[in-house]
């Protein structure tokens, strides 16, 4: 048996209700080294993904049971998905932000499959050390994690089959692969092309997050949104205390990794405008 065979055979090992009673499985955190896979992937192959039709046949009660009982856009509250990570990698915005705005649904969406993997049962851990922590533990957090889920899905060809028309508030693209060769260009996930579906699922007024540390790709991005009808950029200033931003700058892996190298971060955030009248 491999090393990795024994270690995951042993999350099966120690059964236990929330209660301490025998029948629960207690999960370990999960260890990338686990999960190791390309750091990217080729988004015009047709990959194996499963997405609904529409919105309106999406099945959110597997990502999030606390709020949804069966298929439909919304919870039986009203509820509904309203911050979106795109390409959220191993999932560190969505575990910075989940405990901070328990009231919020927040989707990461990653085309790897480990990766997607490791999130979830990142995710799932979250959730089971949350429910067993006694209240005013660390682990013991508000929402308990039932706020936040992720998905395998190729954003630049099915945000609208999981999103209806204005039904984001937040869209967040952190450290994108800069795709630095000209003729890969064409697959930056910021291009006038994929910019009017960004605008279909996000609600005026909502906001999209751009980061990276790469200059290059920072200015291709502003430029391809500040030319745009329906975005316009958002003075640095007027978002310098906006914790958001700052998890977005600070929480995800590859932002950690490009603090401790020393290099630089490029931000630009820009609102979604209202539609023009016809």
């Amino acid at each position: 048996m491999s090393k990795r065979t024994r270690e995951m055979s042993d999350v099966a090992a120690e059964p236990a209700g929330s209660d301490g009673s025998v029948g629960q499985v207690l999960l370990r955190e999960p260890q990338k080294r686990f999960y190791r896979q390309r750091a990217h992937a080729n988004v015009f192959i047709d990959h194996a993904l499963d997405y609904p039709a529409s919105p309106d046949q999406m099945d959110w009660s597997v990502h999030y049971p606390a709020y949804f009982t069966g298929p439909g856009p919304a919870a039986t509250d009203g509820k509904q998905v309203t911050w979106a990570d795109v390409g959220c990698g191993f999932g560190g915005l969505l575990m910075a932000l989940a405990p901070k705005y328990p009231d919020v649904l927040m989707l990461g969406m990653e085309i790897r499959v480990s990766v997607t993997r490791y999130v979830n049962d990142r995710i799932a851990h979250a959730r089971q050390q949350s429910a067993l922590a006694p209240a005013g533990a660390p682990e013991h957090v508000d929402g308990g994690f039932q706020n936040v889920s992720v998905i395998r899905a190729n954003s630049m060809k099915h945000m609208p089959n999981f999103f209806a028309r204005g039904q984001l508030e937040k869209v967040f693209f952190l450290f994108p692969d800069p795709h630095f060769k000209l003729r890969k260009q064409k697959a930056r996930i910021i291009t006038t092309q994929l910019l009017a579906e960004y605008a279909y699922v996000l609600r005026p007024g909502g906001i999209l997050y751009t980061v990276t540390d790469v200059k290059d790709l920072h200015e291709w991005m502003a430029l391809h949104l500040e030319r745009h009808p329906l975005f316009r950029r958002i003075p640095d200033g007027d978002l310098a205390d906006d914790p958001i931003l700052e998890a977005a700058r600070t929480a995800t892996e590859e932002g950690r990794k490009v603090e401790r190298n020393g290099g630089d971060k490029w931000v630009a955030c820009f609102t979604r405008l209202d539609d023009p009248v016809d």
